[in-house]
């Protein structure tokens, strides 16, 4: 399930940038006194009282200024809105009321979102001045100091509050599947044949697709929403004020979303850092996906090609040797059926739930084989296991002290459990408990 999407927004130098960095509790956004400093989207994620979400700081929004960069900085502003489900409109206490906030107001009361309204740099906490602010029409101001970290609370209470609405209407017995990959690999093409029609524009152009456009169509009785997402480019290779700087939070946005992720390699070129690159955002997600070869039509061929294709992604993608793939052509249709039954496959596995029972004793026999290690003295005793939940497999294991795990242990205990239970297709995670923890 997405994580809910929180965009700060309000006109330049009110603080925003300050206010994204205490809530994610680290230094990201770039904080200075000269308007206009944050101009593309920085999002990170951040939580409170046990609600997960991403948090978008924005640009300042003014309206009046004749900067070249200020159109660019509205339309991003425009798009973190659209996604977000609360807005953060964060205004100057010390400044008063203005004009830009009153043109941002407007802004806000078009997008029916819900808007928590903050009237930061009141570090003697003085209530009073908030009165003005309720003449913007968006409900209660709450007073706070970002630089004294007061009033932060109250903001985000207030933030989390209608979370659970939208974490219900998210549910969906539609199977997700997000296309990512670098530009103009062929992931338009893909999506138009398997729905059997041009849902997206298919160009030679690089970067055709900008928005992640979804589309719902049955397979085998099963019904599925099939997520197209701009291509990925590596951040220096694009202007960060351009149409190109906001495609990446909607792909980031759809891996998050989707149940299942399909990452479009180009056959015809050789694997690039920025393929690889991808397919990390899709592993720390923790999401089951398919390695989709494309255009293999192109690749000249002998009876050992995809063996030798096949040690190269493993090569590249060592750190997810877990991975499944498949060589298609969109152009000729060459094996696309076959893509959304590798899908499928990797989201049944990652749904896959192992009894309690099996777990303990194929531990037992992991640990007959390869015994704990020791260190510092001490050996590592592993008690018990038992499946945490699904979507990746997660395993608790209860030991003695969690300490004295060492992360090669972890590992071969991964590649144990893999070699009896099939895990392709998704990563599975091992937390590491100690005896006494509360957790």
């Amino acid at each position: 399930m997405a994580k809910p999407l929180v965009a700060i927004v309000g006109k330049p130098n009110v603080g925003k940038s300050t206010f994204f960095n205490k809530i994610c509790g680290k230094r990201i956004s770039i904080v200075d006194d000269s308007p206009g400093v944050t101009r593309d989207r920085i999002y990170a994620d951040a939580e409170w009282c046990g609600h997960e979400f991403r948090l978008v700081d924005t640009g300042g929004i003014d309206s009046k200024s004749d900067d070249v960069f200020q159109t660019n900085i509205k339309e991003q502003a425009d798009i973190a809105i659209d996604l977000a489900q609360v807005i953060v409109f964060i205004v100057d206490g010390k400044e008063g009321l203005t004009q830009a906030d009153y043109d941002v107001a407007d802004m806000l009361r078009k997008s029916n979102k819900n808007v928590v309204l903050v009237v930061n740099k009141l570090d003697n906490f003085e209530v009073e001045k908030t009165y003005d602010f309720y003449e913007l029409g968006l409900g209660v101001p709450y007073p706070i100091s970002c630089e004294q970290s007061k009033g932060l609370g109250d903001v985000l209470d207030e933030i989390v509050r209608d979370f659970q609405r939208y974490e219900t209407q998210q549910e969906s017995d539609s199977i997700k599947i997000a296309i990512v990959g670098r530009p103009n690999v062929g992931k338009s093409s893909i999506t138009n044949r398997i729905l059997g029609f041009d849902r997206v524009v298919v160009s030679d152009v690089a970067g055709t697709t900008r928005d992640a456009i979804e589309t719902d169509f049955n397979y085998k009785n099963q019904k599925f929403t099939l997520i197209d997402t701009a291509g990925l480019r590596r951040q220096r290779s694009y202007e960060k004020e351009s149409v190109e700087g906001y495609s990446v939070i909607r792909s980031l946005e759809a891996i998050e979303r989707a149940d299942v992720v399909l990452i479009v390699f180009d056959s015809s070129q050789e694997i690039s850092e920025q393929d690889v690159r991808i397919a990390g955002y899709v592993h720390e997600a923790g999401k089951p996906s398919v390695v989709v070869m494309n255009k293999w039509d192109l690749v000249e061929k002998d009876g050992n090609t995809i063996n030798i294709y096949e040690q190269k992604i493993k090569s590249s993608l060592s750190f997810m040797d877990y991975f499944k793939s498949v060589y298609v052509s969109a152009k000729t249709g060459q094996r696309l059926t076959n893509v959304i039954d590798c899908a499928v496959n990797s989201y049944n596995n990652s749904s896959r739930r192992i009894p309690t029972g099996t777990l303990n004793e194929l531990l037992s026999q992991a640990i007959l084989s390869n015994e704990p290690p020791y260190r510092n003295g001490r050996r590592l005793k592993i008690s018990y296991i038992t499946q945490f939940k699904t979507n990746p497999p997660t395993f608790i294991l209860f030991c003695n002290d969690g300490t004295l795990m060492h992360f090669s242990y972890l590992r071969y205990l991964e590649n144990r459990f893999r070699s009896a239970v099939d895990f392709s297709g998704t990563p599975i995670k091992f937390v590491v408990r100690s005896k006494g923890d509360k957790d």
